[in-house]
């Protein structure tokens, strides 16, 4: 991912190439354990151009000369690629290129030194969870069964969605009692739970994946979400139709709902005003800041005097 200026075509992003800009540094965001697009040491009207006697240096974000490193590809034409982008490699890369123009009349050589900078970030994938809710009609809100019932929904949706290594956490519900223009008064279950794609067995998953496993749990919730919205539209059929006597608990036709939930791994968070165009990612929390948990926000330490990327406490 990469700002995307003006003067920038598509073609040119999707050719794995990022320009400088001499006007501003350029933001670029790297999913961690992935290699970095190529970083072009010059703007795109220079690219189009010839050059007498290139030469670019290339500082990383530590202040040391990248050339010779293990970790990065540093071609010839001074396109710089870091490789399996970890989180302390987030910072500022700083390019200079150097270049002679000569006179066509006099042959006298002049040098010209062009700078820029890209400011380069770790980002994950959100942990995606999800927030749902359903409504119940009972024939009374002081029922024992409507708790009994409630435990009960819980482990038949956590049975339904166990193979997927996501289970129900947060589950609560209340009764209220409802006056309606039409059927006077009514007794509804309000149930909430969350969705949460860290069940029984993740870990598990995750170690047969290398690397980063939030796409693996993120399709996996997905799927069970998809499972439970499937089992309450398959319920309102199962209790209409196939039992001989009416239930003392309905689920309420088209009560249920769900909404997505965002989460990031410690020592990430979401900027939509530092990051625009990386807004739904999780970025490395700049240095000055942390995130303790699996908040989406990057607190301010009391004293920033960190320098470091990914501060999980100051």
């Amino acid at each position: 991912r990469a700002e995307v200026k003006e003067e920038q075509s598509i073609d040119l992003i999707g050719k794995n190439e990022v320009y400088g800009d001499t006007r501003h540094e350029v933001h670029v965001y790297v999913k961690v354990f992935t290699n970095s697009p190529f970083l072009v040491c010059m703007d795109l009207a220079l690219s189009q151009e010839s050059l007498i006697d290139p030469n670019y240096l290339w500082i990383g974000p530590d202040g040391r000369d990248l050339q010779g490193q293990g970790y990065v590809n540093l071609t010839e034409t001074g396109k710089l690629m870091v490789m399996g982008f970890r989180v302390s490699m987030s910072g500022a890369y700083l390019c200079s290129l150097s270049h002679k123009v000569i006179e066509t009349t006099t042959q006298e050589e002049t040098e010209i030194v062009e700078a820029y900078k890209f400011m380069v970030y770790a980002y994950r994938e959100a942990d995606h969870a999800y927030q749902m809710s359903v409504r119940f009609s009972t024939m009374n809100c002081r029922l024992k069964t409507n708790g009994l019932f409630v435990k009960k929904l819980n482990q038949i949706l956590n049975s339904t969605i166990s193979h997927l290594t996501s289970h129900i956490t947060e589950s609560s519900y209340k009764c209220y009692s409802i006056r309606t223009p039409k059927d006077g008064l009514q007794h509804e279950l309000f149930v909430n739970f969350l969705v949460n794609p860290f069940g029984p067995g993740w870990e598990e998953v995750c170690h047969r994946i290398p690397y980063d496993c939030e796409d693996v749990t993120n399709t996996r919730v997905r799927q069970a979400a998809e499972r439970i919205g499937k089992f309450f539209h398959q319920l309102r059929h199962v209790l209409k139709n196939e039992f001989h006597t009416v239930p003392t608990i309905q689920y309420v036709e088209k009560s249920f709902s769900m909404t997505p939930i965002d989460s990031c791994r410690p020592g990430f968070g979401k900027n939509h005003h530092t990051h625009q165009n990386c807004a739904s990612c999780c970025v490395v929390c700049d240095p000055g800041t942390y995130s303790p948990n699996n908040e989406v926000t990057c607190r301010t330490c009391a004293r920033p005097q960190g320098r470091m990327y990914g501060a999980k406490s100051c």
